[in-house]
């Protein structure tokens, strides 16, 4: 793999990002605005300070908007228009291509983990405890996610993979637990959200930037999604449809 080859398409992927409009709504505009909107609404949490709840909650949707939705999207249109299959066979190689891809997504994750924290901040957020094992657990919900988005963008066609995707991303918001508490869900469909990868999320890094006992059973549901959505996306994935 040719590092200057590597770090130019890596900067197309990010170059691509950035015009996309409607994929910097999803990843960056929607959580921001539900950071700030839900931190003024006092009925969302039973906390006094609703931005101690919310800021864990929306590092996770944003990890889930890029590593799903944006990455799952565009990947799924560049395999309907054959992008995929030529540079799969330019120098690059798929690998070099599927690497740029994830440093694509780790930037932009960069950069919105810290407009997030932020704005958090400026709300009147503030955490001492386990930074280290906050951004780890976000890493590997990025590996969870991103799994999830290509293997819907790899077996699903374009137009289906993007009503699917947003239709999922909307689902997991509801049920990942990140703007109001789980507790709140009807006892089923709690026991169900545990089981999703968002929820798993959004609990393991709020328990660790709060300083609680050590999230092990979300952790779980987290690694274990980390672990099958990535195998799935690369057994059932094909480079065009």
């Amino acid at each position: 793999m040719r590092p200057r080859a590597l770090a130019a398409q890596t900067r197309i992927e990010l170059l691509l990002t950035l015009r996309r409009s409607e994929s910097l709504l999803v990843t960056l505009a929607i959580p921001l605005g539900i950071l700030v909107f839900f931190s003024k609404v006092d009925a969302v949490t039973d906390l006094s300070d609703p931005v101690d709840f919310l800021v864990p909650g929306v590092l996770a949707l944003a990890v889930m908007s890029t590593a799903m939705v944006s990455l799952g999207i565009a990947t799924g249109y560049e395999r309907r228009y054959g992008v995929l299959k030529r540079l799969g066979s330019t120098p690059l190689s798929r690998g070099g291509l599927l690497t740029a891809k994830t440093a694509n997504v780790l930037l932009i994750e960069l950069a919105q983990a810290a407009i997030i924290v932020v704005v958090g901040i400026a709300l009147g957020w503030s955490t001492s405890a386990r930074i280290l094992p906050a951004v780890v657990l976000l890493l590997v919900g990025t590996v969870a996610f991103a799994g999830i988005g290509l293997l819907m963008a790899g077996t699903l066609r374009a137009e289906t993979n993007l009503a699917l995707s947003n239709a999922l991303f909307l689902l997991l918001l509801f049920l990942g637990g990140m703007a109001y508490p789980l507790s709140r869900l009807p006892g089923a469909l709690r026991a169900i959200a545990e089981a999703l990868p968002a929820a798993a999320l959004a609990e393991a890094v709020r328990d660790v930037l709060s300083a609680h006992a050590f999230p092990l059973g979300h952790v779980l549901v987290l690694v274990g999604w980390a672990i099958a959505a990535p195998v799935a996306a690369a057994c059932f994935f094909t480079w065009e449809e």
